[in-house]
Order: structure tokens, then C-alpha cells, then sequence
């Protein structure tokens, strides 16, 4: 009866290729080997091992070493994309973007000399994003203590994100005090509620790349934190 290599050598090359450890393959190899020696110098003179057996087993081998090399491709042409990813990333350092979430700032500057009230009334930019176009979208614009200051009626918007601006007044026609605030979004089509998300204003600090398998990460400031690239919705 023909000699064959026992079925956890097998077991043990698929499991290093699956894994994909530095240097297993190589193990794996002188293993493999030292046990065909051995088998070959100890078969059976009347039945000894049969060509399609041997190959069938190199080709394993093989196999497990094909794949190394090929996930070590494989990890140079990722590194190259985070690479290039993170290049491209750094081009938004200093820009504004709108990424989820619900804060507005509102600030006024000083009345100029010899004028009368208060100077321009700043706003952070906010925006909504929709999965599919609304009939008409409703922004509630609240303070720190939920209280509402101002509800706006944008009428339709179209799918995707769209980017808008408060001119800071309440709902009595005042400027509303300095300041953060809260803006939140209902859509509606048809009558029926419309999935829809709303999205702040901040200013890309730095890039962070890629690092243990991790994604590539934005800093936003202490107010909002860092997040992936993904999450940026729009640059204005």
C-alpha cells in the first residue's frame, strides 16, 4: 500500500496560510520536506509512493507558499494606498467640513466706531443629509437648555447633503445671544418621515495615518474629537 502524508500536515500548511504569519510557510516547508525524506527512505520497496501522490503533496506546499508571498504583495500595495490616502488627507488640514452631528456657534463682533448695536452676526455653517428627496424639511434651532430660538421651513431638498447657514435671529426677529446651539432636522415625504441626518460645522486640524490596521483619523479639535475619513460629508 502506497505511503501518504498523515492528514494534520495538510491540516497544519491550510491553517499557516489562512494565518498568514511572517515565516510560517518556511517552517512549514522544512517540515513538510524532513517528512517526505523520511517517508521516501522508508516506504515500501513493493508498493512504493506514486508520482500523482508526491505531486499532489509539493503542490500543497507550494500552494501555502504562493499565498504568503502573495498577502505580503498584498500588505506593500495597501501601505501604498494609506499612503497616498493619508497625502490626500493632509490637503484638508485648515479647511472647514461638515461631518455628523447638531451644533451651531453663533458669535457677534464688535459695532465699528460711531455705530449704533451690536457688530455682524456669525453663524457656523450646518447641513442635513438625505437618504432619498424630501417634500419639505423642518429645522428647530434650540439653546443649551433645549428651549426653542427658531424653526425654519426649508421646503424640498433633494437627496444627499445639502449645506445651510442660520442668520442668527430668534423667532421674535432678535439676534440671539453668543453662543452654541443645537439644530435638528425632520423631513418629510408625501406625509411620511424620511430618514435624514444632521451635520455640523468644524475645521480639520490634522491627520492622523493609519496605524495597527486602524482607519486613517481626523482631528477636529477638543470639541469634537477625531474621526475616520468617511464621516466627512462635504468641504466647504
Amino acid at each position: 500500500m502506497a505511503n501518504t502524508i498523515d492528514s494534520s500536515v495538510t491540516s497544519a500548511l491550510n491553517a499557516g496560510a489562512a494565518s498568514g504569519r511572517a515565516g510560517q510557510s518556511a517552517a512549514l516547508q522544512d517540515s513538510f520536506m524532513t517528512l517526505l525524506v523520511t517517508q521516501l527512505q522508508n516506504q515500501d520497496p513493493l508498493s512504493p509512493m506514486e508520482n500523482k501522490e508526491m505531486t499532489s503533496q509539493l503542490a500543497q506546499i507550494n500552494t501555502v507558499s504562493g499565498i504568503e508571498k502573495l498577502n505580503d504583495s498584498l500588505g506593500q500595495i495597501n501601505d501604498q494606498i494609506d499612503a497616498g490616502q493619508t497625502l490626500q488627507a493632509s490637503g484638508l488640514i485648515g479647511k472647514g467640513v461638515l461631518v455628523p452631528g447638531d451644533r451651531i456657534l453663533l458669535s457677534q463682533g464688535e459695532a465699528a466706531e460711531g455705530e449704533e448695536g451690536d457688530g455682524e452676526v456669525t453663524t457656523t455653517p450646518f447641513g442635513v443629509e438625505l437618504e432619498q428627496p424630501a417634500d419639505n424639511v423642518t429645522v428647530t434651532i434650540t439653546n443649551q437648555a433645549g428651549e426653542v430660538i427658531n424653526r425654519y421651513d426649508l421646503g424640498g431638498v433633494d437627496a444627499g447633503v445639502e449645506s445651510f447657514s442660520w442668520d442668527g435671529e430668534t423667532s421674535d426677529g432678535q439676534i440671539a445671544a453668543d453662543g452654541a446651539y443645537h439644530v435638528s432636522v425632520e423631513a418629510t415625504r408625501g406625509g411620511e418621515p424620511v430618514p435624514v441626518d444632521s451635520l455640523n460645522y468644524a475645521v480639520v486640524g490634522s491627520v492622523t495615518p493609519p496605524t495597527d490596521g486602524g482607519p486613517l483619523t481626523l482631528d477636529l479639535g477638543a470639541v469634537y474629537g477625531r474621526v475616520e475619513l468617511s464621516d466627512i460629508k462635504q468641504i466647504l
